[in-house]
Parts: structure tokens; sequence; C-alpha cells
């Protein structure tokens, strides 16, 4: 039974999503304390430049 080329897009994304959420709080698990409330902090300020950027085109 073949498998459908239209359901491999859905799980390719979640498969995507969850090795991308496992990697940030790896990340985040081993940081300092000082360097996750720096990046915190700078959170808005890199949103705002992402819609700013989204803006332009």
């Amino acid at each position: 039974m073949p498998i459908e080329v239209w359901l491999l897009l859905p799980l390719a994304l979640l498969l995507g999503l969850i090795c991308a959420t496992v990697v940030c709080l790896v990340a985040l698990s081993r940081a300092h304390r000082t360097d996750i409330v720096a990046v915190t902090r700078e959170l808005p300020d890199l949103a705002a430049v992402f819609l700013r950027h989204r803006r332009k085109r």
C-alpha cells in the first residue's frame, strides 16, 4: 500500500517542529541563567525586526 505524497508533507513538518522544539529545550536547559534572561529580553526587538522585514516585501 503506497503512502500518498500529500501525507508526507504534514508528517515532515510535524517531525521538524518536534525536532526544533527538542533542540530549543536542550539549548535552554544547558544555557547559563543570565544568557536566557538576555535572550528573553531581546525577543520583542527581534520580532519587530522580522515584522519590518516582512512589510518591506
